[in-house]
């Protein structure tokens, strides 16, 4: 009935050919004269979603989640995975050929300190490592008789024999309708942050994207056209693209105001800046250390810290802003249409984890803008929604029975990019799992409904999301809110609600709200909604204060939670949320499903 055209659900894990691929690689390393390799889950640009031909790590492990490193010495292997992942970690890999270590308990750097022999040459690629990465393990090392070697080539690249190739996706413009300003006004607006610098090396590719109105197709789920820019001063700054990507059309409208030049050619032009004696800023968290050390070589003074675009990418102007809510509008609509749909369905006993995702796709790609999904969607049930970044395969495929589902899902529209995680009970739920769903959602309405002054950080915040599981004893591992991006990236920075979100939060931020529980084995809770910071007005305020306005429209399951837990202040946010989402959805819906929203968001 339904299908799927923007995701996958075969099992890519190939943790049967580890040991095989293992050996080819502990060959390749001796060949080359060193004695490991570290194996990081990146491209050129440390992006999350990397192109096929850089998913290494996971043709080595067949580890498929979203992060993680390998360190293969001569005699073992070790994969580091962090808190999301370390359940998936050890289904997908072969437990004979590397130990799976979680990197909040030993970090690759100490392990490679304590594991590598005296004398041993540990090497790496410096295109997928930045000089940050590098220096942690060099610190790490520090007084031990190890060697870390630079290689000129990946050495997995030479025992990958079917590796794909690289992406030629086609770059596409995007127009100042829907970004709100001209690429020149952007370039201008960077250069005002540039500080002395005699150009800025633009090596993340969200970062070049949102500067010159660019769009790409290089990777799953991210709109994004990998290549670098190099964007002095003063003069024409120069656009770094495999020539395949780029039709004569485009190449005409970028040629106004910029000169285009092979890929390759970053190299040599950064050599000759550097033999210039010239300062260049490059981003600490995005560029290859292999620029940057070419650059430095060359003689000049590189400059490293945060990319100044980050920060103008992160707080939307107005136009974003309304594309923004235009977005979650029509995306509202599809996962309202797909909750009615799945209340009558999934009771009946005929729906399985993937086809609960291919029908949330269908209502979202029957509104005609859908242009890709932000992510794999995390259909989930039962113990499976206890792992809060599963990904649902032919193998693992669940039915959907009575029990808890969990759906975390969003889309790539043109105006818009959005994210949102509801979780719904099949059958009655139980006292317990009423309890804990309630406990998430008040945390979940702490954020949304918080007043705070100009200058607090999403460190400050995160507290709101877990005050009511803390005084129940619980807790989840994973941050509150991540940056999401004007039709670019799921996962942006540099805000976040964490315990590390140290930026300050500004207007026009989107930010998620997502607090969650799991219960090893038996569920898993998340709730999610987007929201954008805005100036509040607080009677009697002494100092300027902000707030969240909510982006997301979707009921909350009203079965799960217990209204006695709630405070009167929460059950009129919960019942005057429920009234917007009716109201704005409403008259897009037909008559079954306007009458299954007005049930699903009475009020408490």
């Amino acid at each position: 009935m339904f299908e799927s055209r923007f995701q996958s659900f075969a099992d890519d894990a190939a943790s049967e050919d580890g040991a095989l691929r293992l050996m080819r690689l502990r060959a390749e390393l001796s060949r080359l004269g060193v004695d490991g390799l570290i194996v990081p889950r990146a491209d050129e640009h440390q992006n999350e979603y990397v192109p096929k031909s850089a998913e290494r790590l996971a043709w080595l492990t067949g580890f498929t989640g979203s992060a993680g490193v390998a360190v293969v010495l001569e005699k073992e292997a070790a994969l580091f995975v962090d808190g999301r992942y370390t359940l998936q970690a050890p289904e997908q890999v072969d437990a004979k050929s590397f130990a799976v270590i979680d990197i909040g308990v030993t970090t690759p750097a100490r392990w490679l300190a304590d594991h590598a022999p005296a004398g041993a040459r540990v090497g790496y690629d410096p295109w997928v490592h930045t000089p940050a990465q590098i220096e942690r393990y060099a610190k790490a090392l520090d007084g031990k008789t190890v060697e870390l070697v630079p290689l000129d080539g990946n050495p997995l690249d030479a025992v990958w024999s079917d590796r794909p190739p690289a992406p030629q996706g086609a770059v596409s413009l995007y127009p100042p309708r829907l970004a709100g300003l001209s690429a020149a006004a952007k370039i201008a607006r960077v250069r005002k942050e540039m500080a002395g610098a005699d150009a800025l090396l633009v090596s993340d590719p969200h970062a070049l994207c949102w500067t010159f109105n660019l769009r790409g197709a290089d990777v799953a789920y991210t709109p994004i056209a990998l290549g670098f820019a190099l964007l002095p001063r003063e003069g024409r700054p120069r656009l770094y693209f495999d020539a395949a990507k780029l039709t004569a059309k485009t190449r005409a409208s970028l040629e106004r105001f910029a000169d285009v030049e092979s890929a390759e050619r970053v190299a040599e032009d950064l050599a000759e800046a550097g033999r210039r004696g010239e300062t260049v800023m490059f981003d600490s968290s995005t560029a290859p250390a292999r620029l940057v050390d070419l650059f430095r070589a060359a003689g000049g003074r590189p400059r490293l810290g945060d990319d100044p675009i980050a920060l103008l990418k992160a707080i939307k102007n107005a136009t974003e802003l309304d594309g923004a809510r235009a977005a979650h509008l029509r995306d509202g609509v599809a996962l309202t249409r797909f909750l009615a749909w799945f209340a009558g369905a999934a009771p009946k006993g005929r729906l399985t984890e993937i086809s609960a995702a291919q029908a949330l796709e269908t209502f979202r790609d029957e509104t005609g803008e859908l242009r890709d999904l932000s992510f794999p969607t995390i259909s989930a049930f039962g113990p499976h929604a206890a792992i809060p970044h599963y990904r649902v395969t032919q193998a693992s495929d669940l039915p959907i029975g009575r029990g808890v589902y969990l759906v975390d899902s969003g889309a790539q529209y043109l105006d818009g990019t959005t994210d949102v995680t509801r979780t719904v009970a099949v059958g009655r739920p139980t006292k317990m799992f009423r309890n804990h769903f309630t406990r998430v959602l008040k945390g979940h309405i702490g954020v949304a409904s918080a007043v705070f002054p100009t200058g607090v950080s999403g460190a400050q915040l995160d507290g709101f999301a877990r005050r009511s599981l803390w005084e129940a004893g619980l807790d989840f591992d994973h941050g509150t809110g991540h940056g999401v991006g004007a039709y670019l990236s799921v996962h942006e920075g540099p805000q976040r609600i964490s315990k590390m979100g140290t930026t300050v939060l500004r207007p026009g931020m989107i930010l998620s709200d997502e607090p969650g529980y799991y219960r090893a084995g038996e569920y898993g809770i998340r709730l999610e909604n987007l929201i954008v910071v805005e100036k509040r007005s607080v009677a009697g305020a002494e100092r300027e204060m902000l707030g969240f306005e909510t982006l997301t429209l979707a009921p909350f399951d009203l079965a799960s939670v217990d209204p006695a837990l709630l405070t009167p202040e929460e059950t009129r946010w919960l019942n005057a949320y429920h009234a917007r989402v009716r109201k704005e959805l409403s008259p897009h819906l037909d008559a079954p499903t306007r009458k299954w929203l007005a049930g699903a968001t009475r009020r408490l």
